[in-house]
């Protein structure tokens, strides 16, 4: 009978630890901007203070122009938070910390012309595109296997590069899942991820989650909530034809008039400072979203190095540092 009794015990403490261990953190992450700078615990520890246990590196490769869709990176004129070098020591670091990275390697065009566009016109540039650009992900997938992060993201809103190209990014997900074998997303924009094709092939369906949510300069809590349920309704169906959970690989809102209306806008010329404005849509956000099964969470945008002289009550732009919206963040970090 004291056999059978400890046999018991030990089958069901088994059990347990197996259902814990299989059981999904939610990530609560930020996305930390490079910098020149090695990343020091000073820089980590406002991260911790909200509490954040996921960050993206964005390591970014430059295309000069469509006319040269070379994708050129890992050079000596970035900064080091942006070379394989500079990525390492980030990562380690936050490591250290007991914070999980995902590793989301982006292109910039020059000029800033929007990624999703991006469509060559024959057949000679999109070798050259896809050649370049292979190898730019393909080295930071060894960089995500050698380091061990968590997740790895494969592309950044590059919406006319996949309908185009489908089988490219077939032969892509394929090669990187014999470097990398941790989790894989893409980072597909909010009006893209419907219609991405190969999200069967990978872990999360990633999405930069700009949503048009309210018309107002201020909406109030109950307008914010309700500008949610038509994308709710949308998010669901996407996840369960597919299996998979969605992660928001960027959210946020700027802290301006209308900042709901076109939640993506970056124009400097948007100039009229509304706290409360961010403050509303961030916790419509949690309250609406945050809570749902299908949902594994998300990367906060965006969030820099020098957290004491970034943002603050003056600044117009999407970091929630040094603004009230912070302390929206770390409450239902906590809670979450």
């Amino acid at each position: 009978m004291y056999l059978r009794t400890i046999i018991f015990i030990f089958i069901l403490s088994i059990s347990f630890l197996n259902s814990c261990a299989q059981k999904e953190i939610h990530i609560n992450g930020i996305s930390f901007v490079a910098s020149p700078d090695t990343l020091a615990q000073n820089h980590i520890d406002p991260i911790l203070k909200i509490n954040a246990n996921y960050t993206a590196i964005m390591p970014f490769g430059f295309i000069k122009n469509l006319q040269h869709p070379e994708v050129v990176y890992n050079s000596e004129r970035q900064w080091f938070g942006e070379t394989k070098e500079g990525v390492k020591q980030y990562i380690e670091k936050l490591h250290n910390n007991k914070i999980e990275v995902m590793l989301k390697p982006q292109i910039w065009i020059w000029h800033g012309e929007y990624t999703g566009g991006l469509k060559m016109e024959t057949e000679e540039d999109w070798q050259l595109l896809e050649n370049s650009y292979r190898n730019f992900i393909i080295d930071f997938a060894k960089v995500a296997e050698e380091t061990q992060v968590d997740i790895f993201c494969i592309g950044t809103e590059l919406e006319q590069f996949i309908i185009h190209r489908p089988d490219f990014w077939k032969r892509l997900i394929t090669e990187i899942k014999t470097t990398y074998k941790g989790k894989l997303t893409y980072a597909a924009n909010w009006d893209e991820y419907k219609r991405v094709p190969f999200w069967e092939e990978i872990d999360y369906i990633g999405v930069d989650a700009y949503f048009p949510i309210s018309e107002s300069e201020t909406p109030t809590i109950e307008e914010a909530k309700q500008g949610w349920q038509q994308w709710k309704k949308e998010m669901i169906s996407v996840s369960t034809k597919t299996n998979k959970k969605i992660i928001f690989t960027e959210y946020g809102y700027r802290s301006v008039n209308f900042s709901g209306k076109e939640p993506w806008k970056s124009d400097r010329d948007m100039g009229e400072v509304n706290l409360k404005a961010q403050e509303i849509l961030t916790k419509a956000l949690f309250e609406e979203i945050w809570k749902e099964e299908w949902f594994a969470g998300g990367f906060l945008w965006k969030w820099h190095i020098k957290h004491e002289g970034i943002g603050g009550k003056d600044n117009t732009m999407f970091t929630p540092q040094n603004k009230p919206v912070e302390d929206i963040v770390r409450g239902f970090y906590l809670k979450y």
